[in-house]
């Protein structure tokens, strides 16, 4: 152990001023508290982009390809589902999945209430999982009855609460076109997805149903929803699919679709990066005062360590080292708080939310290692370059006041 390990870890650990004491606690404590509410805010921002982003893309899937023309309605043009079409998109390698799909406006009329929706056709094809995990009650539809699965639909919980209708009613659906069309369906189950926006318009049918209705031929649809692998991909995936498939025909992604919510989410990381700015800050100016007060309880020290020979640069490594082990301590007590909270809310879902304001019920939670080791290292590599500055108090002290000073 060199001169100013020994030093440090003297003054650490043994030393006996209340005085300075006190404010070595109080810097640790707020060194812990800082690096605490980064690691929350962190794994709190990323819970609630991920959950929304999931929700999103769960129910309208990555990437939509529509036909080419001016038709920006939910009742978009036609075209023949393609084998070919459906090959080519696949052979994408950022795809994970396909299916086709059709929508049509329409009306719901139940318990004297009306409704206007969008009903969202899909077939067999289609993947249930999303849908499944936000049952509020029923079940999805079965397309083992073709016959019998056009007389069904899936409703949103905010649809069934406007038109006070639950799992097992039946409804009328009007359908404006010429001549006005209406079905008797059965609601078969009724889905919360938490965001309105995404969720509430539509009600979700029989792809058939739509066909029958516009009198397509079986092999016609609006649309294919896609699924990308990654969702960092969208983007990438989508370019490939628009080099693969013809002019005629044209991607769309989730977030040319829901701007407002993926600008909003894009939003959240100026508030985290402000948010880190200001806890490091208060992290900083912590350590300086405790750092100032240090040097100024042991100038008698100091000055004895220069009329002794010792140069500058080597007491400043003194307090150097003696701000390093109670950063240390700082950060090992913030993780500490951080994550066992952080874990905590994780494994029970303490913290509740309103889902009508949050679009979930509960504060969600994604841990990144490489988050927590990057708050930790800049933390402390920056409280160490900032507190070089007050360190240079040292060379200001010369033997002779020192000694004088005692």
């Amino acid at each position: 152990m060199d001169f100013a390990s020994f030093i440090s870890s003297r003054i650490t650990f043994k030393s006996k001023r209340t005085f300075s004491k006190l404010i070595v606690r109080i810097a640790i404590i707020g060194i812990m508290l800082g690096l605490g509410v980064m690691i929350l805010s962190i794994v709190v921002i990323r819970g609630f982009k991920q959950e929304i982003r999931e929700k999103v893309r769960g129910f309208a899937g990555d990437m939509q390809v529509v036909k080419t023309d001016n038709n920006v309605s939910y009742e978009r043009s036609a075209f023949v589902d393609s084998p070919v079409y459906v090959k080519n998109i696949r052979s994408v390698s950022l795809v994970n999945d396909l299916h086709p799909y059709a929508t049509k406006p329409g009306i719901i009329k139940a318990n004297n209430e009306i409704e206007g929706v969008i009903l969202k056709g899909v077939d067999s094809t289609y993947n249930w999982g999303f849908l499944k995990k936000n049952l509020v009650a029923g079940k999805v539809i079965n397309f083992a009855d073709s016959a019998e699965a056009m007389k069904q639909i899936m409703i949103s919980q905010t649809t069934a609460n406007r038109l006070k209708l639950k799992a097992g009613d039946d409804l009328w659906m009007y359908f404006v076109q010429e001549p006005v069309r209406k079905r008797k369906l059965k609601i078969v189950g009724v889905f919360d997805i938490g965001v309105e926006e995404a969720g509430k318009t539509f009600v979700i049918g029989d792809l058939n149903l739509v066909r029958r209705l516009n009198n397509w031929t079986n092999s016609e649809i609006n649309g294919y929803e896609v699924r990308a692998k990654n969702f960092s991909d969208i983007a990438a995936a989508a370019e490939a699919i628009d080099n693969r498939i013809p002019i005629t025909l044209k991607s769309y992604t989730v977030l040319d679709n829901y701007p407002t919510i993926f600008e909003w989410l894009n939003m959240l990381d100026v508030n985290i990066a402000v948010m880190l700015v200001l806890m490091v800050a208060v992290a900083v100016i912590n350590m300086i005062s405790a750092l100032l007060i240090m040097i100024l309880e042991r100038t008698s020290m100091i000055g004895m360590f220069k009329a002794m020979g010792a140069g500058n640069w080597l007491i400043q490594k003194v307090f150097l080292y003696n701000a390093a082990w109670l950063i240390g301590l700082g950060l090992i007590l913030g993780n500490a708080l951080g994550l066992g909270l952080a874990f905590f809310q994780e494994s029970t879902h303490f913290f509740k939310l309103d889902q009508a304001s949050y679009y979930m019920t509960f504060v969600p939670i994604q841990i990144r290692w490489m988050d927590v080791f990057l708050l930790n290292a800049g933390t402390l590599v920056i409280c160490l370059l900032v507190l070089i500055i007050p360190s240079m108090l040292v060379t200001r002290i010369t033997p002779v006041r020192a000694i004088r000073f005692k």
